[in-house]
């Protein structure tokens, strides 16, 4: 059948947001603050919301086929579902259709097929949020047995760190985890935020676990900067394939290790291949996970490190922060002219004063300590 006006692909319309990406954003904040009937909490949620969906908009790759991006809004979606429910997604829906309306009334292109796109956006992401919310239904529905069991689970988790002290216990309490919470491995990765690299720390399988490293992009960062917990049923979005077979990986839970809104890193939580679904219950139970686990890893532990007796070395704190952007002791000696050797002893000496077992960990405990900022 021949449609009466030309279509739109999906990188004209991506081409066509990021022209207009300003006043896109203006029109948003205008109709955030002139509907009358917003609460605060209803500007403030939905704001976050549309501040999140715009910037997956605006650096989605313009390659992407109609299958990959819609994905994409899944997986956003989901990373979503436990900030929002029926009122502010709809609410998020209003505004941006208004915000884009408003736009097209006098832009000087085709207005219908931008229109027709726009609909068949929404189409999806509605389509999308009403699976989630049906599967997550019966979960929800959950007897008081339930709510008393998943108490008991938290309660488990706080003996468990008061039982421990430092960075050492990390791994001891990782392992717990798992049995607590009844996932089959828990990995932390953590998070150094100027340079929005991560790093493998702790986990089965330790030389896997710490062979992980890289940046976190522009589609990723959107989804991982919620501070809240992140579930994947299918990761092939947001992980690379390398990474997906050598874990043998399936669906997959990202929990914020967060302490006064300092992200630590993440802890994973998955299930070794095998494909599971997760409540919005869960993800509100392991969000409490996360800010348990920053609290302790924010305490002083009782190996005596801590910022007031650490000092480095202007030479030390250069080469740290090297490390931290994920330098190798070549480079860095070519940078700071400098022999490897010489570089290496410096490495030493800061595994050393932070008293840590390897590079990964030399980064983790500076950026808890305040040495990296």
């Amino acid at each position: 059948m021949k449609h009466l006006y030309e279509e739109m692909t999906f990188e004209q319309f991506i081409v066509f947001i990021r022209s207009h990406q300003k006043k896109i954003e203006e029109n948003i904040n205008i109709y955030l603050n002139l509907e009358s009937y917003f609460s605060e909490q209803d500007r403030k949620i939905t704001g976050i919301v549309l501040e999140s969906f715009f910037h997956l908009l605006i650096h989605l790759d313009l390659k992407l086929k109609d299958d990959e991006y819609k994905k994409i809004f899944e997986t956003w979606l989901q990373s979503q579902i436990s900030t929002i429910n029926a009122k502010y997604f709809n609410l998020f829906l209003y505004i941006f259709e208004k915000a884009i309306m408003t736009l097209i009334a006098t832009a000087k292109q085709n207005t219908l097929a931008i229109i027709m796109f726009l609909l068949s956006i929404y189409s999806h992401l509605i389509f999308t949020f009403n699976k989630i919310i049906d599967e997550t239904e019966d979960f929800d529905k959950t007897p008081d047995l339930v709510e008393i069991n998943r108490l008991k689970q938290l309660d488990k988790l706080n003996k468990l760190l008061i039982s421990c002290s430092g960075e050492k216990d990390l791994p001891f309490i990782l392992k717990k985890c798992e049995e607590i919470f009844h996932y089959k491995r828990c990995v932390f990765y953590a998070y150094i935020p100027w340079s929005q690299q991560f790093y493998g720390v702790i986990g089965a399988e330790l030389p896997k676990v710490q062979s992980m490293k890289g940046h976190i992009g522009a589609n990723m960062t959107t989804v991982f900067h919620t501070k809240k917990p992140i579930f994947l049923k299918d990761p092939h979005i947001f992980v690379k394939e390398e990474h997906i077979k050598l874990f043998n990986l399936s669906s997959v839970i990202f929990v914020p290790i967060v302490h006064h809104n300092q992200v630590y890193g993440w802890v994973t939580f998955d299930q070794m291949g095998v494909e599971f679904d997760c409540s919005k219950d869960e993800l509100m139970l392991l969000e409490q996970v996360g800010k348990r686990i920053g609290l302790y890893l924010s305490r002083s532990n009782d190996e005596g490190v801590t910022e007031s007796l650490v000092h480095l070395t202007e030479r030390e704190s250069m080469i740290l922060d090297l490390l931290a952007e994920g330098y190798d002791n070549k480079k860095m000696g070519e940078l700071l002219h400098l022999s490897e050797h010489t570089v290496r002893d410096y490495v030493g000496s800061l595994m050393t004063k932070l008293q840590a077992k390897n590079r990964t960990q030399v980064v983790a405990s500076a950026f808890r300590l305040g040495l990296l900022t």
